[in-house]
């Protein structure tokens, strides 16, 4: 299983849009400050996550999100739009 995820940090006030294998361990490496892109805004919370059969349909849906390009459609999703 995959998931494509947002995480949010309160201390940019920021989203964040990925996808991984392992949705806790890569909270953890976000957090423990090994993924440059989200080195500064540590701690980030996961807001909503949505679980894919392949790697190439949660990559797919990352690039869609972020080609949005929009916070009112991400924090949209996030109250359960997903």
């Amino acid at each position: 299983m995959y998931y494509t995820y947002i995480l949010y940090s309160e201390k940019c006030d920021r989203f964040y849009i990925g996808y991984c294998s392992d949705l806790d361990a890569r909270l953890q490496r976000h957090n423990a400050g090994m993924v440059i892109a989200t080195r500064n805004c540590r701690p980030y919370t996961i807001k909503a996550a949505k679980q894919f059969l392949t790697e190439a349909d949660a990559r797919r849906e990352e690039l869609r999100l972020k080609k949005q390009k929009s916070r009112k459609y991400l924090e949209w999703l996030i109250e359960g739009n997903w």
